[in-house]
C-alpha cells in the first residue's frame, strides 16, 4: 500500500510539474491604449513610467504595448469600452467622455470641489471604493485621479470676470464643468481633448479650459493669447477625473504573482502618484505660455467669490440629478467633501491639525 501511494504521488507530481512550472513563469504583453499624444506630459511622465515600473517589478514577464493617441483606432469616447470589451487590456481616459454615464464622481467635477491633485485623488480612490463601488463594474479599476486646477484660455479676449465669459466658445471637457460654463455665460462646446487644435484653429471655439500641462500637447499656447488662472486662496475654478480600467477577463487570468505586481501599482497610492505627477507638469505648461508671450490673469481670491456665487446651482441640480437616479446626492456630496479634506494636505509651513483622541 506505501509503495503504491508512493508511486501515485511520484506520478502526480512529475505530471503537475509541468503546469505548476508553466504558471509560475506565465508571461503576458498588455496593449495599453490612450488618447493622449506621444509627447504628452501624461504620456511621457505618467503612463509610460508606470508601465516601465510594472515590466521591471514583475521581473519582465508582464510587457506592455504602448499605444498613445488612439493608435488601435476609435475614438476617445469608446476608450472605456475598448477596456471593457476586451479590445485592448488597459486604458487610461475620462469617464466624463461619455456624459452621464458615471454620476456619482461627477461629485468631483463640481465647481470648486478640490484643493490639489493628489489629496484629491486619494479622496477619490477612497470615495469609489466606499460609496460607488460598482460605478466601474465592468473592468477591473486599477488608478482613478484627477488633474491640477483648471485654466480658461482664450484666442481674442482676456477673462478678468464672468462678464467677459458671456458668449464665448469655450471647449469642455465634461457633463458638469459643460454647466459650469453655461451658467458662468460662456457658450459651452463638448469634445475630446484632440479636436482642441482643429476647433481653435477654425475659429469653431474661442478658447477651452484645461489644465496647465497639456497646453503644450495640443498646442494652446501657439493658438491662444490670454489664460485667467484663480489664485489657489480661492480655489480650483473646476478638475477633471481619469480613470485606469483594465479588462476584467484578462486581469483575472494573469497568474497569481502577476496580480500582485499589478495590485502593488495599482489603488490609492498609484491614484495619489498620478495626480500627484500630473499637476507636477503645470509649471511647464505655463512656462509655454509665457515663453509665448502670451497675457496670464490670475483671479484673485475674492473675484473668485463672484463665480463660486454663480457656480453654486450647478451643485443643487446635480444632487437634485443623483436623487433622482437613486442615489442619496446630498451624502454623496459630503462624502466627497469630507474625503477631500481629510487628505488635504497643510499649507507650506503650516502643521498637519491634530488628531482628536
Amino acid at each position: 500500500m506505501q509503495r503504491r501511494t508512493l508511486l501515485k504521488t511520484t506520478a502526480a507530481a512529475a505530471l503537475g510539474a509541468p503546469g505548476l512550472s508553466g504558471l509560475a513563469q506565465q508571461s503576458v504583453t498588455l496593449k495599453f491604449h490612450t488618447f493622449m499624444a506621444p509627447l504628452s506630459s501624461v504620456w511621457l511622465t505618467m503612463n509610460k513610467p508606470w508601465m516601465e515600473k510594472v515590466e521591471k517589478e514583475s521581473g519582465g514577464r508582464i510587457k506592455f504595448e504602448g499605444y498613445p493617441a488612439m493608435q488601435l483606432g476609435g475614438t476617445p469616447v469608446q476608450l472605456y469600452d475598448q477596456a471593457k470589451d476586451g479590445v485592448v487590456d488597459i486604458v487610461w481616459t475620462l469617464p466624463g467622455n461619455t456624459a452621464g454615464r458615471f454620476p456619482r464622481i461627477e461629485a468631483f467635477e463640481l465647481p470648486f470641489m478640490m484643493n490639489e491633485a493628489e489629496a484629491t485623488s486619494k479622496a477619490l480612490w477612497e470615495y469609489v471604493q466606499t460609496v460607488a463601488p460598482d460605478e466601474f463594474k465592468d473592468t477591473q479599476v486599477l488608478a482613478l485621479h484627477v488633474h491640477g486646477p483648471g485654466v480658461i484660455h482664450t484666442t481674442e479676449k482676456a477673462i478678468h470676470s464672468i462678464a467677459d465669459l458671456r458668449g464665448v466658445k469655450l471647449r469642455a471637457p465634461t457633463r458638469q464643468v459643460t454647466k459650469l460654463l453655461g451658467v458662468l455665460g460662456a457658450t459651452p462646446v463638448g469634445m475630446p481633448l484632440p479636436g482642441i487644435p482643429d476647433a481653435l484653429s477654425k475659429g469653431t471655439i474661442n478658447g477651452c479650459v484645461i489644465p496647465w500641462e497639456v497646453v503644450p500637447s495640443v498646442k494652446v499656447h501657439e493658438l491662444t493669447k490670454f489664460h485667467a488662472e484663480f489664485e489657489p486662496a480661492g480655489g480650483s475654478l473646476y478638475t477633471t477625473t481619469f480613470v485606469m480600467a483594465m479588462n476584467k477577463a484578462k486581469y483575472a487570468s494573469l497568474a497569481p504573482d502577476l496580480k500582485k505586481v499589478l495590485d502593488n501599482n495599482s489603488g490609492m497610492a498609484a491614484s495619489a502618484w498620478l495626480g500627484k505627477t500630473q499637476q507636477g507638469n503645470d509649471p511647464l505648461g505655463r512656462k509655454a505660455a509665457v515663453d509665448r508671450g502670451n497675457t496670464i490673469f490670475t483671479v484673485s481670491a475674492a473675484e473668485a467669490q463672484d463665480f463660486r456665487r454663480k457656480s453654486r446651482s450647478i451643485e443643487v441640480e446635480w444632487v437634485e440629478d443623483m436623487n433622482k437616479r437613486g442615489f442619496d446626492g446630498r451624502k454623496l456630496l459630503d462624502t466627497a467633501r469630507a474625503l477631500i479634506d481629510k487628505h488635504a494636505m497643510p499649507a507650506p509651513g503650516k502643521a498637519a491639525p491634530a488628531k482628536k483622541a
